[in-house]
């Protein structure tokens, strides 16, 4: 499959680059070119809103940043095109970097509203300026020279759009089969999960916004240097809200959407104000009626773009395994058996007037499995993600291999050695299992999104991926590596949380309700994985209210009820104590 992929990209290479020299009209050529140049904005998209789940209604703000840079430098200081290009794109790497630090930290409308404000305050700021020409803008803009020769406006310019927006799509598409590509796409899915694989949300939230201003601004100094003129009309909010229509519509979790996307807007835009006047007798945007009544029909038939339609006719993807023989990831050094790994001291934890958890205190040593069960709203979860940094202390201590680990977040407790699953599961169900359990060997690995666009990556995910494999073989789910995440029921998803955590080469495996809506077999399975790996000397935290579950598996439970410790003790101890019958297992007439 990946050879038949690459085999396509090239088939369209050749094609695009056919087009330059066959007697094609020259308006194709014109038309292409505007398709070149807006696909660029929504491939950023893609990855912004598709990938990353960020909308931005901003993004031709960016455009402007690039084409303003490029028609003044060049039109008041007689600057070289190609040093424009550079100097626009530092411009709007600085913007993004300033914008997405303040922005970026919004969640839910907040950010959409954001961007509408960052693309308004662009239009009238070079609406305003005298030196940018105010709404008149500035003409004039020089043609792109390569080594004497000008690209002019039509056949040449296309072949440098074209080699850019191309070369755009196969450093998104690599960048998205990577190390930081998969951080990009669990974003998507909440910052929980990530934050717990050791990834950094908001370092990878800026990076995709970064990228996809990068991308709008190299598209604005392309449309410079097309159009030879610049005014403020092609960067407002409504072209914002244009170049987001063109990612949705094309399909905006795919990077050959925001070519479809592109083409299909541009053309039938151009046909509808041809025929709308004619039709209506009138003059009039009415094209953006009809957009807004086919955007409505595509969320409602085919809410992942026109894409799919080209996707469901193609064999669905493989990944070659061609990670045989390749070097195991960097281990981290494990304690030896017996000794103290985890201490929970007089932990308390309130919600306002609600003591949750109240003065709760265990330890756990290594090589053992220790359960915290109790009935439900006892307080198991809450203390869970006290431990693992979800939730602040109100007070108390949490020690880790006799570090204080209290007060750290999720990720900085990811990187000294605890990984954890969910209750609820979290994953990227457009992956694959393989792929989904390589994300826990992120901080087990280094390359950032530079060396993964230009592949220099390869070896080092070699090594990801044969330790994937390794975690799914140990609890026997290596034949469903290439499956799609979605697709899993729901034991085998547990599982695949499990392999995910192994992953990260935990001290310390913490399982938030792993039996949770899982079948008696499948609990079973479940059971004799957790065995196994006990056996190996994984120490174990399970967090659990199903009693028959736990008692066959630990070593020691401790027993919650109305958020405190009521007791703590073996298996036989806990089953055999009045106390926990009255409170959990309800007491005999």
């Amino acid at each position: 499959m990946a050879t038949l992929r690459r085999f396509g990209f090239g088939l369209l290479c050749l094609v695009m680059a056919a087009i330059a020299v066959l007697p094609v009209p020259d308006f194709w050529i014109t038309q292409l070119n505007y398709i070149g140049i807006y696909a660029m904005v929504a491939l950023g998209l893609v990855l912004l809103t598709g990938v990353a789940g960020l909308t931005s209604f901003g993004q031709a703000a960016f455009v402007g940043v690039g084409a303003y840079t490029a028609a003044y430098l060049a039109v008041t200081l007689g600057v070289s095109p190609w040093l424009t290009l550079l100097v626009g794109i530092a411009l709007s790497v600085v913007v993004a970097l300033v914008l997405g630090a303040i922005t970026l930290r919004m969640s839910g409308h907040y950010l959409p509203l954001a961007t509408i404000a960052w693309g308004l305050t662009i239009y009238y700021t070079i609406s305003n300026m005298e030196f940018l020409g105010k709404y008149d803008g500035l003409l004039g803009v020089p043609p792109i020279t390569v080594a004497g020769f000008s690209l002019g406006t039509g056949r040449g310019l296309y072949v440098l759009i074209w080699a850019l927006a191309l070369a755009s799509a196969l450093a998104v598409t690599h960048l998205l089969d990577s190390r930081p590509g998969r951080a990009i796409r669990s974003l998507k899915t909440g910052t929980t999960m990530a934050e717990a694989m050791g990834i950094s949300t908001l370092r990878y939230k800026i990076i995709a916004f970064v990228l996809a201003a990068v991308l709008a601004s190299i598209s604005g100094w392309l449309f410079a240097h097309f159009q030879r003129s610049v005014n403020p009309t092609p960067f407002g909010v409504h072209k914002g809200i244009e170049y987001l229509f063109m990612a949705v519509l094309g399909g905006v979790g795919h990077v050959w959407g925001a070519f479809i996307g592109a083409g299909v807007v541009k053309l039938v835009e151009d046909q509808l104000q041809v025929l709308l006047p004619k039709l209506i007798g009138t003059s009039g945007n009415f094209e953006i009626i009809v957009f807004g009544l086919v955007l409505i029909a595509v969320l409602k038939y085919a809410p992942d773009g026109l894409w799919t339609f080209v996707t469901k006719r193609l064999p669905a993807p493989r990944r070659v395994r061609d990670w045989q023989g390749a070097a195991p990831l960097p281990t981290r050094d494990k304690p030896q058996r017996g000794d103290l790994l985890l201490e929970v001291d007089q932990v308390r934890k309130q919600f306002g007037g609600l003591v949750a958890v109240n003065d709760v205190s265990f330890a756990i040593r290594a090589g053992d499995i220790v359960g915290l069960i109790g009935p439900n709203g006892a307080g198991k979860s809450t203390t869970f993600n006290l431990i693992t940094g979800v939730l602040s202390m109100t007070r108390g201590a949490v020690r880790f291999r006799g570090q204080p680990v209290g007060g750290l977040s999720s990720r900085q407790i990811a990187e000294r050695g605890m990984s954890r699953t969910f209750q609820h599961v979290k994953m990227i169900p457009e992956m694959t299992v393989l792929e989904n359990v390589a994300l826990g060997g992120y901080l087990r690995t280094r390359s950032g999104p530079l060396r993964a666009m230009l592949r220099l990556d390869r070896a080092e995910e070699r090594c990801l991926f044969a330790e994937a494999e390794a975690q799914l073989a140990r609890i026997g789910m290596a034949e469903q590596m290439h499956e799609l995440a979605g697709n899993l029921a729901l034991g085998p998803q547990r599982l695949m949380e499990i392999a995910r955590a192994l992953c990260t080469d935990p001290a310390l495996l913490l399982l938030d309700e792993p039996a949770a809506g899982l079948r008696h077999k499948e609990k079973q399975a479940l059971a004799d994985v957790l065995r196994q790996l006990k056996r190996e000397g994984l120490s174990i935290l399970l967090v659990e209210h199903d009693m028959d579950f736990v008692m066959g598996l630990t070593d020691r439970i401790v027993v919650m009820e109305f958020g405190t410790r009521l007791i703590e003790g073996t298996p036989e101890e806990v089953q055999a104590s009045p106390i926990v019958r009255a409170a959990y297992l309800g007491t005999e007439h």
